[in-house]
């Protein structure tokens, strides 16, 4: 049975995902003819946050595997569109960066009560790592797996007509 006011919200929040990452993206003058496959990227990443989150997985297994979406997109639309990864992968992590976990942490501490940051903290600390290690996975993958054609071997002995 689909819950259709959780779809909604998803929708409502990955149209959210989508704007800001493109604002993002305005900011750090990103080519104008990216700002759409930029939004897409960090739609992408949130949309894949919220359904690892609904599936039951904690806050750092969700933020691997939306980076890890988010990632993989990247990579593609840098193939797709000759543009490096990075314009599509610093302004698509935007909507998964543990902003509020800085936040609250440094809260935490001002207001002397230390268990809390400690806890907030340590939580950040970890999205931060499955952040990193999600780009790193797929960073490290060889190209085949992000364009959708395959190159002719040169030297094969086939003559193009």
């Amino acid at each position: 049975m689909i819950d259709l006011p959780l779809l909604l919200n998803w929708a409502f929040q990955t149209a959210v995902a989508f704007v800001s990452t493109i604002a993002f993206a305005i900011i750090f003058h990103t080519p104008r003819r990216e700002y759409l496959f930029c939004g897409i990227t960090g739609g992408l990443g949130w949309l894949g946050y919220l359904i690892c989150m609904h599936l039951g997985t904690g806050v750092v297994a969700a933020s691997f595997f939306a980076t890890v979406a988010l990632a993989w997109a990247s990579r593609s639309f840098s193939f797709l569109r000759k543009t490096p990864v990075t314009v599509f992968l610093i302004t698509g992590i935007f909507p998964l960066v543990p902003g509020a976990g800085i936040y609250y942490t440094g809260y935490h501490f001002f207001m002397s009560d230390n268990t809390q940051g400690l806890l907030k903290g340590l939580e950040t600390f970890k999205i931060a790592v499955a952040i990193a290690l999600g780009i790193g996975i797929v960073l490290s993958l060889p190209p085949f797996f992000f364009t959708l054609r395959r190159s002719s071997k040169s030297g094969s002995g086939q003559t193009k007509s």
